[in-house]
């Protein structure tokens, strides 16, 4: 069995590509990195190591290769092959690959292949829709046709924490990943064609739009308040932030209030939710992962988008009756952090504008009032304790108790 990893870096060696590997293929990774491409290509194999709180266990993913990815006709080549693909390259990298893979998926359609389904595991709302657009591009009317019929473009839910790997994180092997332990996939049963694959740890889920803005608006949310948050007071790991009794409060705070919301949108026990938030909290201490702030809390721009996990989970709190309280706190921190990285003049009309340019929220709404009402503590250097209480006065207002 073959299946094409198309990302060599920390998501795709460190959790997909192995997946794909323990499950008994061979893997085909495809990247631009000459070097890792090159070591992979000789070795055939390389270590991922799992930590957590108790030390290390390093694993051993074998039966692996590489294609250099502007091999064009090499990447078609393989994903032509392939049993099964992933890709794991970043959301705003998508547009690039998309070339090859729509190559490799027109000489499929010439050969009369089987079915293929491909994983995006990106992080990216409606990724499969993205994604679909832009091999399209590339393809005739009726090579479209086939790929809707013939082609799983497969939504996948990456909860697996990979962070920058240093040089001590390599321990002397450039190829070298750590990550954290957990490591299950869930994946949209829906949107596969022909059989679903078995691969080890993937959970199909039906329907998935749960489990998408799950990870988005709890996950990512919850990590994105941590990190704006652990910058502002100067902390180097979200470990480091997590430890921080004022930046847990708002945090948890923040997921406790998207838990809310998305169990009224999906009809999902809201205990069931607040296991997952105590996990994801267990984990984000995790300090041998040695995850920073500047990592997690990187491309603001990206995080305040309208239906990201800043803003989004915002918006669908409001939806469901549920006052963003805490969520806000985050959402103002990433508008503050995007303008100390443009080196702008952090004033309450940069903000504002910045809020409009980057989520779409305009002077009316309600969310440009409460986020704005954060970041005036932000930008007049207040305390962590006087965004906490500001947050618990609106929340106990919108609840009808007391602070």
């Amino acid at each position: 069995m073959k299946a094409v990893m198309y990302g060599a870096g920390n998501i795709g060696r460190g959790f997909i590509g192995a997946l794909f590997s323990q499950s008994g293929y061979d893997v085909a990774f495809i990247d631009v990195a000459k070097p890792v491409v090159e070591a992979l290509q000789t070795r055939g194999s390389y270590p991922v190591r799992v930590l957590d709180g108790a030390g290390y266990e390093d694993v051993a993913i074998l039966r692996v290769g590489a294609i250099d990815g502007t091999d064009a006709e090499a990447a078609a080549e393989a994903i032509a092959q392939a049993d099964v693909m992933a890709t794991a390259v970043g959301a705003n990298i998508l547009k690039f690959i998309a070339p090859n893979i729509a190559a490799g998926l027109k000489l499929r359609c010439a050969r009369g292949a089987m079915p293929l389904n491909i994983l995006i595991c990106e992080n990216l709302m409606d990724a499969n829709r993205v994604l679909e657009g832009l091999i399209k591009q590339y393809l005739s009317e009726a090579e479209q046709a086939w790929l809707g019929e013939n082609v799983g473009l497969v939504e996948a839910s990456i909860g697996r924490m990979v962070p920058v790997q240093t040089e001590q994180m390599k321990d002397g092997d450039a190829l070298r990943v750590c990550v954290e332990r957990y490591g299950y996939l869930p994946v949209d049963r829906d949107a596969f064609r022909g059989e679903i694959p078995q691969i080890r740890n993937m959970v199909p889920f039906s329907p998935f739009d749960f489990y998408i803005r799950r990870k988005l608006y709890i996950h990512n949310l919850g990590h994105a308040t941590a990190a704006y948050l652990g910058l502002y007071t100067g902390k180097m790991l979200i470990a480091d932030a997590i430890d921080e009794p004022e930046i847990l409060f708002l945090a948890q705070g923040a997921m406790l209030e998207s838990a809310e919301a998305l169990s009224k949108k999906y009809g999902v026990a809201l205990p069931e939710i607040l296991r997952h938030i105590q996990d994801l909290l267990a984990r984000f201490a995790n300090r041998s992962l040695g995850d920073t702030c500047a990592r997690v809390g990187a491309d603001p721009v990206r995080k305040l988008a309208a239906s990201d996990r800043l803003i989004g989970s915002a918006r669908l709190c409001l939806e469901q009756g549920v006052t963003p309280a805490y969520l806000c706190v985050g959402a103002a921190g990433a508008v503050y952090e995007y303008l100390k990285e443009n080196s702008r003049e952090q004033t309450e009309q940069n903000a504002a504008e910045a809020l409009e340019r980057l989520s779409g929220i305009g002077g009316k709404e309600t969310l440009q009032s409460m986020i704005l009402g954060y970041y005036r503590f932000y930008a007049g250097g207040d305390s962590l304790c006087g965004i906490r209480r500001a947050a618990q006065q609106i929340k106990a207002e919108a609840v009808g108790g007391a602070v």
